[in-house]
């Protein structure tokens, strides 16, 4: 099923005393490009949340914010400073016998001295966060690629009409090019009567200036080609892989046809069609740019 590279997802859910949200969007990019935003404490999630994140999607400018709050922090850790308290004590001891005044030091005051109690947290277990934010990640994931596929079959709509568009233009350069070979024998005919007027005109070099001319402007090889690549064009949206890449070849060469087509063209209505085949062709350019 085609995809746009155009979508966004987003989920929010508590886990393991976690509130986790997960927001990702994509905009066009001619490659797979992800960058993400994760707190600080926990910048091991970015290469995980890459290659998830790969895993299911091609190509686009992938942005994913991730924010994680814990809601019971238990794992702040107090640690004493037992070197450095020890010195307090006996520097207090030794002020109190020098000077003979009260030693009044408690654990409250001598706690309120410069790292005597060291605050840190416990290391994170990576794996248990990276379980948490992945099943959060995993719906917003979902919710981000139904978007794709909800454009995906916009842009599918689109390029299917200007397909059929075009094609209809296929067939009136067809009918019309053996129509022209008509018009430009008779033409002939009526220059060569009034210019050799009396005289018997030969048919049959008129006939061989006609066939010339006919094989000059000859355009059914370029109409076939472009049949047959309308047709794979549309196939493409079949597949299950993505298609971007090769959508945009392929429409390179169905506007080389058309100009060939028009380069041959000695004709004002088929150059006009050949215009209007070129301006379909450029919109559906512009669509497959936002395929995956």
């Amino acid at each position: 099923m085609v995809r746009s590279m155009t979508g966004y997802g987003r989920h929010q859910e508590t886990i393991d005393s976690m509130n986790i949200t997960v927001e990702i969007k994509s905009v066009n990019h001619r490659y797979f490009d992800f960058s993400s935003r994760t707190p600080r404490i926990y910048g091991f999630l970015d290469e995980k949340l890459k290659s998830f994140v790969q895993s299911k999607v091609a190509r686009g400018k992938i942005e994913c914010y991730v924010q994680v709050d814990n809601l019971e922090d238990d794992s702040v850790v107090v640690e004493i400073n037992h070197s450095l308290a020890k010195g307090y004590v006996e520097a207090f001891k030794s002020l109190s016998e020098s000077y003979g005044i009260d030693n009044n030091l408690n654990a409250g005051i001598l706690a309120r001295f410069n790292d005597v109690l060291l605050i840190r947290k416990e290391e994170a277990d990576e794996e248990k966060i990276w379980s948490a934010v992945k099943s959060v990640a995993e719906t917003a994931v979902d919710k981000f690629i139904s978007m794709r596929k909800v454009e995906g079959e916009k842009l599918r709509d689109d390029i299917c009409s200007r397909a059929d568009n075009i094609l209809e233009k296929v067939e009136y350069v067809e009918s019309r090019s053996p129509e022209t070979v008509k018009e430009y024998t008779q033409k002939l005919l009526a220059r060569m009567n009034d210019v050799l007027s009396g005289v018997n005109v030969d048919e049959a070099r008129i006939l061989t200036e006609a066939a010339i001319y006919a094989d000059k402007i000859a355009v059914a090889e370029e109409t076939v080609r472009l049949r047959s690549h309308l047709e794979q064009l549309k196939g493409f949206f079949e597949s299950e892989e993505a298609i971007g890449r090769k959508m945009d070849f392929l429409v390179q060469e169905i506007n080389r046809e058309a100009n060939t087509i028009g380069s041959k063209a000695c004709d004002v209505e088929i150059a006009r069609c050949v215009l209007d085949i070129k301006s379909e062709v450029e919109k559906i350019r512009e669509q497959v740019q936002n395929i995956e």
